[in-house]
C-alpha cells in the first residue's frame, strides 16, 4: 500500500467535470484507491462518494493505493490532482 498527501491544482472546480475525470481515472487501475480529506475516506471510483467530498483548488488530499499496479495508480492520480496532466 502507498500512501501521500497532495495539493490539489485543479481549475473549474464549480462542476463535477474534474471529479468525473478523477474517477474514470482511477477506474482504469485494478488496484483500490481511496482518496481522504478531513474526516473521510472515499473510494476514488465511486462518482457519488468523490461528489460529497466538495474538493476545492488548494486543498490537501491523501492518496491511498494498494494492488498490484498501485505505484502507477499513484503516480498517475497525484499528477492529475497537482495538475500536471
Amino acid at each position: 500500500m502507498l500512501s501521500k498527501t497532495v495539493k490539489v491544482s485543479i481549475k473549474d472546480n464549480e462542476d463535477s467535470r474534474p471529479i468525473a475525470l478523477l474517477v474514470q481515472l482511477a477506474e482504469k487501475f485494478s488496484s483500490a484507491v481511496l482518496i481522504g480529506y478531513g474526516n473521510k475516506k472515499i473510494n476514488a471510483k465511486s462518482i457519488m462518494g468523490m461528489m460529497t467530498l466538495d474538493i476545492s483548488d488548494g486543498d490537501e488530499l491523501t492518496i491511498e493505493t494498494d494492488g498490484v499496479d498501485e505505484e502507477d495508480a499513484m503516480t498517475e492520480i497525484e499528477e492529475y490532482l497537482k495538475g500536471k496532466n
